[in-house]
């Protein structure tokens, strides 16, 4: 079931549409959910399909669709990087070399502690800060090199 925290903030959402069209709230609620439970199950999603008063498919379709959203159980801090042609071309792939050596596992698996989970990323919108990666799809990093890389991570311990 939802919480209450979740349905206060979603009814916020729901008041920057028409009553009638409340399947537009759908990515926010996503959102919101995500953030609370840290990823989106079958039943998360179906419960906010069911709040919007949308088919569950429809909930399910945008949470597939875009890569903000977590299917799977992913660590505390989600890195995502951006393999985009810029930042391929100005070193993502040492980037993300250097995450899964620092780590000891590969794209789209989390540490044994439960704490990082690494993630590549489609293009990010700031190609002219190349590489970049954001974590929790809140905070970005722009002009990596592996020693900012690991300052970063540093910083999350």
């Amino acid at each position: 079931m939802l919480s209450a925290e979740a349905i206060e903030k979603i009814e916020y959402e729901l008041t920057k549409y028409p009553k009638e069209h409340r399947q537009a709230a759908v990515m926010s609620a996503l959102r919101i959910v995500q953030m609370e439970r840290g990823w989106l199950s079958k039943e998360s999603i179906t419960e906010v399909a069911q709040y919007l008063r949308i088919p569950d498919i429809a909930a399910l379709e945008v949470a597939s669709f875009y890569n903000m959203y977590d299917l799977t159980p992913v660590g505390k801090y989600k890195i995502t990087v951006c393999t985009n042609i810029s930042c391929m071309l100005r070193g993502s792939d040492e980037i993300v070399d250097h995450l899964k050596q620092s780590f000891g596992v590969g794209l789209n698996e989390v540490t044994p502690d439960g704490k990082f989970c690494i993630k590549e990323g489609e293009c990010m919108g700031c190609c002219g800060g190349a590489p970049l990666l954001h974590i929790n799809n809140a905070y970005m990093h722009e002009f990596l090199t592996t020693e900012k890389v690991d300052a970063i991570l540093k910083d999350l311990e």
